[in-house]
C-alpha cells in the first residue's frame, strides 16, 4: 500500500465522538495530515413486517439536520464489550418496542472513510414481538413509528422522503434478500 500512519493527536473529545489531527507518509515520503472523527460505530436494524410487505421505520429529529428524519430503529454501540447483534436487539426494543424472534446480518459499512472511523451493522429483524420500549433522549421520547410498505421504498429514495445513508442500504439490501 506504501501509505503509513504516523500517529495522531486529539483535538477534542465529546461524549461519544472524537476528533484527531492524524499524519500520514505517502508511498513518496512525503507526509500529509488528515482530520479524522473516531466514531464508537453503530446498529440499525431493520423490522419487518406482514411477511415482507412492510416495514418498520422511525421518525425523530436529527439536531445536525434540524430536521425530522424517517429512517430505521438505530443507535450507537455505547456498551464496552457488546456484541453489534445485543446492540441491534437492544435498540429495537428500546426504540420501538419490539423483539425480534430471528435476527439476520446483512452488512457491514463505513459512512464517511473520508473523515470517520464509523462502521454501521445492519440486521434485518422478523418474527416481531411486542415488548416494552425503553426511548431514551428527547429525541426518542418525541419519535413516532411509521410503517412503510417495500415497494414503496424506491419511489421514496428517488424523491428525497428517503436520505438517510443507513436506511438507504438496509432497505435495499431487504429487497434484495426478499426477493
Amino acid at each position: 500500500m506504501g501509505f503509513r500512519k504516523l500517529g495522531e493527536t486529539v483535538e477534542w473529545t465529546g461524549r461519544r465522538i472524537s476528533a484527531a489531527r492524524g499524519s500520514f507518509s505517502a508511498p513518496d515520503g512525503s507526509t500529509f495530515e488528515r482530520d479524522i472523527v473516531h466514531h464508537p460505530g453503530a446498529v440499525g436494524i431493520v423490522p419487518v413486517v406482514e411477511e415482507g410487505a412492510a416495514v418498520l421505520l422511525v421518525r425523530q429529529y436529527r439536531a445536525a439536520l434540524d430536521s425530522l428524519v424517517l429512517e430505521l430503529p438505530a443507535g450507537f454501540r455505547d456498551v464496552d464489550g457488546e456484541p453489534p447483534e445485543e446492540t441491534a436487539r437492544r435498540e429495537l426494543a428500546e426504540e420501538i418496542g419490539m423483539r425480534a424472534g430471528r435476527l439476520e446480518k446483512l452488512c457491514a459499512f463505513h459512512n464517511s472513510p473520508g473523515f470517520c472511523d464509523e462502521v454501521v451493522h445492519l440486521f434485518v429483524g422478523f418474527d416481531l414481538e411486542p415488548c416494552p420500549s425503553d426511548r431514551q433522549g428527547v429525541e426518542e421520547s418525541h419519535m413516532t413509528v411509521e410503517r412503510v410498505a417495500v415497494e414503496d421504498v424506491p419511489a421514496m429514495i428517488r424523491d428525497g422522503r428517503l436520505t438517510d445513508a443507513k436506511t438507504v442500504v438496509g432497505l435495499l439490501l431487504l429487497r434484495d434478500l426478499l426477493a
